[in-house]
């Protein structure tokens, strides 16, 4: 396959030229490409960048799967531009032993639309297991320092010990405290019962909350010299615990969600539960911060956190039984578009924060990159078609999305995974093109 007239955006170069791909792999990036047999793709001048990897996905499968599957949730992340997928272990059965995780990479193997990897659970009695866990075998180990979804919860300190001493591969962490927000679900809870307003989420999964919690992860990675990751930052204060600078190098990094990066607490009002996650949206000025820790490298690297509910579950009245997470795959990447537009972050990072910086964080071997031998996960994007949401045009299985109603100023044209067509004009592709990452990073 050869795309021509392509306008490239890869490693803060932006130049026109052509892309030569061959057995799935990038083989040449000239100016001008001639004399190929084999199909041709004229971009006609419009964007071609890395596919995104998002390092923070709940695709329910196996046990939660009438919310999601592997199908579904990958055919809508090969329709938002996304190329590569790491899937949280909070699912049901949890993914808690390395059987479990044996398993759940046989179930996307001929079944995902996007290339992916699983992560290893923590839990507080399975810190000899996680100590075992090899290097390629999971992108990470996950750890829930705060209740969640799942009921995956570590709080006994011993073992937090244990898993940030012994871990062999990154440790990434949920980070907000479970005794803080229990004492504020209990304040509310006696003021409203269980009809507690969603805009009092913020302040029951609080700053406080957030700000203790990563306090704790960061010390104990700087006291055993653990390669830490730390989920959805939401808040200003805890800025203060990451350093701007290169991913590359760094022992402690962070990342920011897109509807963190989108949404404020203002939004409450409009959408309520459909915006209700852990952790919580917070406020405008936590927002415009967030954006501004993306803009000067102390945030480095931005994800989704998708995490589909039922419309009917998200409906529920009762602020405790209404489940926290929302759907956002097939539109990240738009909806991070309109933060361009907006002037707030530049095109350059939006294409570093969502391939190359998750790419060089994780150690994923050969993607995230527009670079000759590497894997062809490429994402055409229209920068002149507005994208405008509406329910009809969803591939995930709960069919709604935070976003109904917006417009965004681009359409996702075409995606490639492993070089072959994954999703282009409306349609995803027919077969299941997906393929194990393959990591190279180390503790």
């Amino acid at each position: 396959m050869l795309i021509t007239n392509a306008r490239i955006v890869n490693e803060g170069q932006e130049f026109h030229g052509d892309v030569l791909v061959r057995n799935g792999r990038i083989e040449k990036i000239a100016p001008s490409i001639t004399g190929v047999q084999g199909v041709v793709v004229d971009a006609k001048g419009k964007l071609l960048i890395p596919g995104m990897i998002d390092d923070q996905v709940h695709f329910r499968e196996p046990g939660l799967t009438h919310k999601g599957d592997l199908v579904t949730e990958t055919s809508a992340a090969a329709a938002g531009g996304i190329t590569s997928v790491m899937e949280m272990p909070n699912t049901n059965p949890t993914t808690t032993t390395r059987e479990r995780l044996a398993e759940k990479y046989q179930l996307a193997v001929g079944r995902a639309r996007t290339n992916y990897a699983f992560y290893f659970g923590a839990a507080n009695d399975n810190a000899e297991e996680i100590a075992r866990v090899e290097p390629g075998e999971s992108c990470a180990i996950k750890i829930f320092m705060g209740a969640s979804t799942g009921n995956m919860l570590v709080d006994d300190p011993k073992v937090l010990e244990q898993i940030f001493a012994n871990a062999q591969i990154p440790v990434v962490t949920h980070c907000e405290d479970t005794p803080t927000i229990k004492r504020n679900e209990e304040e509310a809870r006696a003021r409203w019962g269980d009809a507690i307003p969603t805009y009092m989420h913020p302040r029951i999964r609080s700053e406080e909350a957030c700000w203790l919690s990563t306090k704790l992860s960061t010390d104990l990675a700087k006291r055993y010299g653990t390669s830490l990751h730390v989920l959805h930052l939401t808040t200003a204060r805890e800025l203060e615990f990451f350093t701007p600078g290169p991913v590359l190098g760094k022992q402690i990094t962070v990342e920011a969600c897109v509807h963190h990066l989108f949404f404020d607490e203002s939004d409450y009002a409009a959408l309520g539960t459909l915006i209700k996650c852990n952790p919580a949206i917070k406020t405008a000025a936590d927002r415009r911060a967030l954006v501004a820790a993306v803009m000067e490298d102390r945030i480095d690297v931005i994800a989704t956190d998708h995490a589909p509910h039922t419309a009917e579950e998200k409906a529920n009245p009762s602020y405790f039984k209404a489940p926290s997470g929302l759907p956002l795959v097939q539109h990240a990447l738009p909806a991070l578009f309109e933060l361009v537009r907006r002037g707030e972050l530049d095109l350059h990072t939006l294409v570093r924060k969502t391939s190359h910086a998750v790419a060089q964080r994780f150690g994923v071997v050969e993607r995230g990159f527009i670079r000759e031998g590497y894997w062809a996960d490429l994402t055409l994007i229209d920068t002149d078609t507005p994208t405008r949401v509406d329910k009809q045009d969803l591939y995930y299985k709960c069919g709604w999305s935070p976003f109904e109603g917006q417009t965004f100023p681009i359409r996702i044209d075409t995606t490639w995974v492993n070089g072959e067509v994954a999703y282009q004009n409306g349609v995803v592709g027919p077969k299941p093109l997906g393929q194990r990452l393959n990591f190279a990073l180390k503790r």
